[in-house]
């Protein structure tokens, strides 16, 4: 039962929230209030960075009486799209309600403001990641990438070798080769959907590991890759030993991030982590559901793939979105577009476009596809294709042969992926 619907039943109306823009000045009560509403604390260095990155002027609040019981921030982002063109995207974080007031409507007044002051501002698309998964499905955001999660056995299988040159790995202080892994990220940010082009400042976050995560204070390590002297790749991590039976070593290594060019760096990153000294098992949080480890591993089932949830995608301005993105195969067909909480985006859009762009435009023909904003933002980044989302019933074909041949131009030839959150568990509790 939603808030209103609960009020009404008690014969009460529902509460009109006033949403507030955030004094510059008021930044820390804001993140105190963050903080609060998931009963979380973090240490010095990640608030500092966490108040380097803020735009307090982006986020929004409600006060009960003086005080923040509603917050809402955005982080501004260039997203990667199909077609390897970069969009400016809203990147939606500190999301929250005290447990005092919920259930109230407070939530989706902060949404619904969001929402409108991004339209006005001209953004195309705003995402986020769910600290709950049931929640952002009625705001108009829909699943669009997903994230590999591996317990890897180290000890029980073997890895191919890709056919390559040599490959030279040192190990670098993390801090150090800071500059040379970031300018290597930004080249791998067009080839994949979902990625986010790191601003000044964000370079650090991969660098930021909280003692409280895993219970301990252990270094990040950092190992680089070249080939002929040139950086082709590198992975960053962390190890832990447990000596408790006896003199045994049980160790972990916990991947951070690792990125390659090629197949051949990539396999002999990977050969390196799981050939670490006195570790049995590697963990790898957050990887691509395409990665290509699964194909080099011997046994794949002594890696525990999971598969998780990871980015939600809300299309804020339809026309604007469908023709930031390219196409697989040549594409025209008319969509009718449902939306609750942006009625700019209802109605008939005809989208036309191929590999090397879009145009979409308002149309009075009669509809291919009809499917509701979310279902477009699972689909839009090419990760989920329209023909699951048709068997799930959140798309109604009126013609199946259309539905066929968009769901091809929709899709992507690499899966979508966000490699770093934009909020403040950098990585799953594992």
């Amino acid at each position: 039962m939603s808030a209103s619907t609960e009020l009404a039943a008690r014969g009460l109306p529902p509460p009109v929230w006033d949403v507030q823009d955030l004094p510059a000045a008021q930044w820390q009560a804001f993140y105190t209030a963050v903080l609060d509403a998931f009963h979380e604390s973090e240490p010095d260095e990640a608030t500092a960075l966490w108040s380097s990155l803020a735009e307090p002027l982006r986020c929004h609040v409600v006060r009960d009486e003086g005080a923040i019981v509603g917050t809402a921030g955005i982080f501004s982002f260039r997203m990667t799209v199909p077609g390897g063109h970069l969009v400016e995207t809203a990147g939606v974080s500190m999301v929250s309600v005290q447990p005092t007031h919920r259930r109230r409507g407070m939530l989706s007044a902060l949404m619904r403001h969001q929402l409108e002051s991004l339209q006005r501002q001209g953004e195309p698309l705003a995402v986020l990641t769910a600290s709950e998964a049931p929640i952002y499905g009625r705001f108009g955001y829909g699943v669009a990438a997903r994230q590999l999660s591996l317990d890897v056995q180290s000890h029980h299988i073997t890895l191919a070798t890709p056919a390559g040159g040599e490959v030279a790995l040192t190990l670098e202080d993390p801090y150090k080769a800071l500059a040379s892994c970031e300018a290597f990220y930004a080249r791998q940010v067009p080839r994949r959907p979902g990625m986010l082009a790191r601003t000044e400042g964000w370079e650090h976050l991969p660098l930021l590991d909280p003692p409280t995560r895993h219970g301990a204070a252990y270094p990040l390590e950092c190992v680089m890759a070249r080939v002929n002297g040139e950086v082709a790749g590198y992975a960053r991590y962390t190890v832990t030993v447990d000596w408790s039976r006896r003199n045994t070593a049980q160790g972990t290594v916990r991947v951070r991030d690792i990125e390659a060019d090629n197949p051949h760096v990539y396999a002999a990153l990977w050969r390196f982590l799981l050939e670490t000294d006195l570790t049995s098992r590697v963990i790898a949080p957050n990887r691509p559901v395409d990665d290509p480890l699964l194909h080099l591993v011997s046994d794949v089932r002594r890696c525990a793939p999971t598969v998780l949830d990871s980015l939600y995608v809300r299309v804020v301005d339809v026309p604007v979105a469908l023709a930031a993105r390219s196409y697989a195969t040549q594409i025209d067909l008319v969509l009718e577009i449902e939306d609750a909480q942006a009625p700019w985006n209802r109605g008939r859009w005809r989208l036309t476009g191929d590999q090397l762009g879009a145009v979409c435009t308002r149309s009075h023909d009669a509809p291919d596809l009809t499917l509701g904003i979310s279902a477009l933002g699972s689909a839009y980044l090419g990760g989920t294709t329209l023909t699951e989302l048709a068997g799930a019933g959140r798309i109604h074909a009126h013609r199946p042969e259309t539905l066929a041949a968009a769901t091809t131009a929709f899709t992507s030839p690499v899966a979508p992926w966000l490699p770093h959150s934009f909020c403040r568990s950098l990585l799953p509790r594992m």
